[in-house]
């Protein structure tokens, strides 16, 4: 007799709508006996390929899992059970694929060697037992291996010539240093002191990016989730951040819908504590936003690089300098801009040393000169009193893979901090920026008469 636990399986595997609706409150404690393998199976499959299991594809998955051989032919009838029609996922049948191939060419390659070493192979002798295992170790469904120079022409001309997909900046100046936006699978990075920006200037970017009609996930570890959400509300709603609470529910309600109304895209902010995430937990993130939300984002901010963990790397006890784990913490996180094909946003703080200069170089990116080394995009925001008093903040190129960062080297926008916004300037406002450039005279040497000094 079919019981419940079995109905609910059943369901999983054959109807996408009600596992995304329900796969996020089921826990595999809740089954007993073969159901509780074959949900472990199902869940594992669902949550690695994002899709939906064949039958071939769940007996393979339970016999490679090795789990309770005494359940086996239950767990088998189970599955037989609960998958209605049969289905391969490409992706799950490709890899797997490519595993046997591997395999297979291996385990002949040793049989071969060990007929070579037993005398059976008279045409081969011992020196030819690293080629016999070099090449089986080599098989490999990735035909990639570099770009052939005359013969990949073509595809270098097309890639010259490719639209690439960039997501544009609201602001000018951003986009003209930029070619036209950030690209894809790239790390861009904001180096600013305490209090200067960095977190308005990102709310800002994922406030544009949402009004573009993108996906938006912006990642805290410095703020709890409700601060963020609150300086955006008061970026596209236009309100001052000290007046988003004397705003009535109806009138709450109505700038929401409004705001629903000029864009396609979502937004998700989710809040870690400090230090305590890493891109693996980053990652499980993305995967989960897809299965139970159906949300791959299009951009991802992450508030800030610094207080973020590594992975790879145990930051406490151990005898790691701040070099190595925040360029370790970098390179993670580009990894997962590459692997999500999506661009990351971040920021850094400066040194003590450049805490106060109105001129930040690379050299005063805090912790790590690896993080530099790492970023594709690397913008200081600068304020003094001066640009404080015209409601403006200087940015700076220190790194840009995008385009040449010695043109408009320096370049100012405006801030209005009590709306969390940065907008627009006229092209005049750029005219008193100080050069980057310095004048050396060419000429006579001058020279000096040392010939009265005396020691």
């Amino acid at each position: 007799m079919t019981n419940i636990q079995r109905l609910i399986l059943k369901k999983i595997c054959n109807d996408e709508q009600f596992a995304r609706k329900a796969l996020p409150f089921i826990k595999p404690d809740y089954f007993e006996g073969g159901e509780k393998i074959a949900y472990d199976i199902v869940l594992d499959f669902i949550t690695k390929f994002n899709a939906l299991p064949s039958k071939s594809s769940l007996q393979i998955e339970f016999v490679k899992s090795a789990k309770n051989v005494e359940a086996n032919q239950e767990v088998i009838n189970i599955i037989n059970d609960i998958i209605i029609d049969e289905k391969v996922d490409n992706k799950w049948l490709i890899e797997n694929t490519e595993k046997w191939c591997k395999d297979r060419a291996l385990f002949l390659g040793i049989m071969k060697s060990i007929g070579i070493i037993d005398g059976k192979e008279k045409e081969l002798d011992n020196g030819a037992i690293p080629d016999i295992l070099t090449k089986a170790l080599q098989v490999s469904f990735d035909r990639n291996v570099g770009h052939d120079y005359i013969e990949d022409s073509t595809n270098r001309f097309d890639f010259y010539h490719r639209v690439e997909d960039k997501m544009p900046f609201d602001i000018s100046m951003l986009n003209t240093i930029t070619n036209g936006g950030i690209t894809r699978k790239t790390l861009n990075i904001i180096l600013a002191g305490t209090g200067v920006g960095k977190s308005l200037a990102m709310c800002h970017f994922a406030a544009a990016a949402l009004n573009q009609g993108k996906n938006v996930l912006y990642i805290t570890l410095e703020m709890a989730e409700e601060r963020i959400a609150e300086r955006i509300d008061a970026n596209l709603m236009d309100t001052e951040i000290t007046d988003l609470k004397a705003l009535s529910k109806t009138q709450f309600d109505n700038k929401i819908q409004n705001i629903k109304s000029k864009t396609q895209g979502r937004l998700v902010v989710k809040e870690y504590p400090t230090a305590s995430a890493h891109s693996g937990h980053f990652r499980a993130l993305l995967n989960e936003l897809e299965l139970k939300k159906d949300f791959k984002p299009d951009v991802v901010y992450i508030d800030y690089l610094n207080i973020c963990a590594s992975s790879r790397i145990k930051g406490l006890g151990g005898s790691v300098n701040t070099y190595h784990m925040v360029k370790a913490i970098a390179e993670e996180v580009r990894g997962l801009a590459i692997e999500f094909n999506v661009p990351i946003w971040s920021a850094t703080q400066v040194t003590r040393g450049g805490f106060n200069s109105s001129d930040v170089e690379l050299t005063d990116t805090s912790e790590s000169f690896g993080l530099p080394a790492t970023a594709d995009l690397m913008l200081a925001m600068i304020s003094t009193e001066q640009l404080e008093g015209m409601n403006q903040v200087m940015f700076k190129q220190l790194k840009n893979r995008y385009n040449d960062p010695t043109k408009n080297k320096r370049f100012v926008v405006g801030i209005d901090r009590p709306k969390m916004r940065l907008y627009e300037l006229e092209d005049s406002a750029q005219d008193d920026i100080i050069p980057d450039v310095h004048e050396y005279t060419i000429g006579e040497s001058t020279k000096q008469d040392f010939s009265s000094f005396t020691v």
